[in-house]
């Protein structure tokens, strides 16, 4: 176990450096910069106050020097100063991500929620009307947008029925959660509604559940002990997947509602070219990514002591 955890974190620093490098170089290389976004709102700026801004953001340093600076910051847990507001990321980050990681958690309940249960319902009668019913909803939560669906549930919600409100992340009430974590785990719930039912009907017929049978266990017992353990594998996948990318995901859902996470600060941070900002927002989305794959693969060898990973 401890050799497992060892590999994912030297894989996760790597993965971690590889994309650091990748944003920063893309961020150098396009058109534009903080300076020209100013400039963009600001039409009458003097040029000698743009060159000024300039040389105090260290923009007109060599592309070397402000990446080795960037990373030798990066070392010491220094995420670097906003262009935009002047505070420093990780400050900003700080009351962002306690709001994405309550959207994402929120979310993903609801998915399993349903998800779940509704898989197993299909796998139990296949080919049913149940069936039937079941996956089209399926298939109608995967090919809905995100962004139309939650405009859906705002317009049906909050303008006809008044039962929520439609933006906002309120006083820390539930009720500003419930629109934006539907709209967010809708396409996860189809698909590990989806999942869920392969999965079962996989294991169903499988040689162990036959002989099972043929032993005369109970099927209570069947589905509990052996079905529902061997077929929550493929289906923990997808609920570590489908977290795992909640953070990165819900750039666009957090927009639409207004809602005060890493998302819409990326959003922000990208129109206005601020880089420390961006840099430091996709730098929490890959790191919440890569410690929700990691637990995956530890819970694994929990549920299946078979599995071992080289």
């Amino acid at each position: 176990m401890l050799m497992v955890i060892a590999r994912r974190l030297m894989q996760a620093l790597l993965t971690v450096a590889v994309v650091v490098t990748l944003v920063f170089l893309l961020f150098s290389v396009i058109p534009g910069s903080f300076v020209t976004s100013l400039v963009g709102e600001k039409r009458d700026i003097d040029p000698k106050v743009m060159a000024r801004i300039e040389e105090q953001l260290h923009l007109n340093d060599p592309l070397p020097e402000r990446f080795g600076r960037y990373a030798a910051d990066l070392a010491r847990g220094d995420l670097g100063t906003s262009f935009s507001t002047r505070r420093p990321v990780i400050d900003m980050l700080e009351s962002r991500i306690v709001a994405s990681f309550r959207l994402a958690c929120a979310a993903i309940l609801f998915a399993v929620a349903i998800g779940l249960p509704l898989g197993f319902i299909a796998a139990a009668r296949p080919g049913s009307w149940i069936d039937m019913l079941a996956m089209m909803g399926a298939v109608s939560g995967l090919s809905v947008p995100g962004f139309w669906f939650g405009l859906l549930a705002m317009y049906f919600f909050s303008l006809q029925l008044g039962w929520l409100p439609t933006f906002g992340y309120g006083q820390g009430g539930l009720r500003h959660l419930v629109l934006p974590a539907l709209t967010l785990g809708i396409g996860p719930m189809a698909l590990l509604a989806r999942t869920t039912r392969a999965a079962v009907l996989e294991v169903r017929g499988a040689d162990f559940i036959r002989t099972a049978r043929s032993k005369g266990m109970s099927e209570t017992r069947i589905v509990t002990r052996h079905l529902a353990r061997n077929a929550f594998v493929l289906v923990l996948t997808t609920i570590g997947l489908q977290f795992g990318s909640m953070l990165g995901g819900s750039v666009v859902i957090e927009s639409l509602f207004a809602w005060p996470g890493v998302g819409s600060l990326l959003i922000q941070s990208v129109s206005l070219r601020d880089i420390p900002a961006v840099q430091g927002c996709i730098l929490v989305i890959v790191l919440f990514f890569l410690l929700i794959n990691t637990l995956v693969d530890i819970a694994y060898m929990l549920i299946d002591p078979r599995i071992r990973y080289r």
